[in-house]
């Protein structure tokens, strides 16, 4: 018969395992991540889309500083879900990590040891005492050598490599909508309107350039770009 317990102590430091086998300081970060906001990767044969839901607070917020889309390297982004402070010191050390390699190598890093670097500092946060784990799960894409690339990391420290996937409070919908529609055969321009799709199902009130924020990485240039805000309401008008 399986061991249940309440997390009483089991809670308190990150280092003890729970008599059922769990770490209740990960998985209260896991919850962190899945109140966050909705973002998704897609990599498709033509490139790499990366989008974000974005949630001022106040209509006085600069809507250019609300920034869940990172630009890692020339040939990587990255979007986030959970705590936006603990994420930007994981992008400030993938980027660093990124130029390393560059110095060291004298070539781009594959997106799939970027992520690992990244789940290795999470990891190491859940095995000592006095910390506590990164609150954040972040979905990085690229073009490397093998083509494009989705891979996700969670506070644990886990990375998982997927063909789309989704993050955050609205991540269960947006799967849904990703495992029906889907395909290995999308361009990047129906791979960025299946994203606006996924997000016209978890957002309130309508769809704008304002609450979502859209990248690529292109196959043919690999390089990193933003949607503009015009090129955004392009798209949405054309998802009719």
């Amino acid at each position: 018969m399986a061991m249940f317990s309440a997390p009483g102590a089991y809670d308190r430091a990150i280092t003890v395992f729970s008599p059922d086998g769990r770490l209740f300081q990960v998985e209260y970060a896991l919850e962190t991540v899945k109140r966050g906001s909705t973002v998704l990767g897609i990599a498709c044969k033509d490139g790499v889309v990366l989008a974000a839901e974005e949630r001022p607070t106040t209509k006085l917020q600069d809507p250019d500083f609300m920034w869940k889309i990172f630009q890692i390297d020339e040939h990587i982004g990255a979007s986030i879900s959970g705590l936006s402070s603990d994420a930007r010191i994981l992008i400030d050390q993938a980027r660093i990590h990124a130029q390393s390699n560059r110095l060291m190598y004298d070539e781009a890093i594959d997106v799939d040891a970027l992520s690992k670097r990244v789940g290795d500092v999470k990891q190491l946060y859940t095995q000592h005492a006095g910390v506590r784990p990164f609150g954040v799960s972040i979905i990085f894409g690229g073009i490397d050598t093998s083509g494009s690339k989705i891979l996700q990391t969670d506070p644990s420290g886990a990375c998982w490599a997927y063909k789309a996937v989704a993050i955050g409070s609205g991540s269960d919908t947006v799967r849904e909508i990703l495992e029906t529609k889907y395909r290995d055969d999308l361009s990047l321009d129906q791979a960025i309107l299946l994203a606006i799709e996924c997000f016209s199902k978890v957002i309130e009130e309508g769809l704008d350039s304002q609450k979502v924020k859209i990248a690529t990485i292109p196959a043919k240039t690999k390089k990193f770009a933003r949607l503009s805000d015009e090129e955004t309401t392009e798209y949405i008008k054309k998802l009719g």
